[in-house]
């Protein structure tokens, strides 16, 4: 019997679980288990299940399931987890928490693609290339060009210019120390 204070009162209750099988609890046993063998920082293998808004559901090879919140697929921001991820698709992820006590597992897409230093080093100062829009608003500092999953220019605002538009940039300055990107639209 357990007791507990329930808006200035004390319940008590009791907690029956005579209805619960013996399969039931093996599989929560083999849960517990597979949990246990996951660490932070982590790299594994899922298939996407599912895809809400908010984030993806991936099955982990190991069977467990798990949960990729949308800001952790992508440096640039996203406006669906679609952009990034879809239902049936192959894919490596990073463990990003583990809640071992409610058996739940968080993930992290955007960490497969690199760090922001080895994506830059595919870019040179001067060069032009292709880039996806992602934030375009004109309130904004400018517009945010995705020039890979983990790199990120601006450039100046330019009427016209819509979110997911490919755009060709002429590259101005890569500053590494402050990881960032300067880009004029061409």
């Amino acid at each position: 019997m357990k007791k507990t204070k329930d808006r200035g009162k004390k319940v008590e209750y009791k907690i029956k679980i005579e209805n619960i099988k013996n399969e039931d609890i093996l599989k929560l046993q083999e849960k517990k288990e597979k949990i246990e063998k996951l660490e932070k920082g982590q790299i594994v293998e899922g298939v996407v299940t599912g895809i809400k808004p908010y984030g993806a559901f991936i099955k982990m090879e190991n069977g467990l399931p798990a949960l990729v919140h949308i800001e952790d697929m992508s440096v640039a921001r996203i406006k669906s987890p679609e952009e990034r991820l879809k239902i049936g698709q192959k894919a490596s992820f990073v463990v990003k928490s583990i809640d071992r006590e409610a058996a739940k597992v968080l993930l992290s897409y955007k960490e497969t693609f690199g760090s922001w230093e080895e994506n830059a080093k595919k870019f040179e100062e001067g060069s032009k290339v292709v880039g996806i829009a992602r934030e375009t608003e004109k309130e904004k500092n400018g517009i945010f060009v995705e020039l890979t999953p983990n790199l990120v220019g601006l450039a100046e605002y330019k009427e016209g210019i819509e979110y997911g538009q490919n755009v060709n940039v002429y590259i101005k300055k890569i500053i590494p120390e402050k990881k960032k990107v300067k880009l004029i639209i061409i």
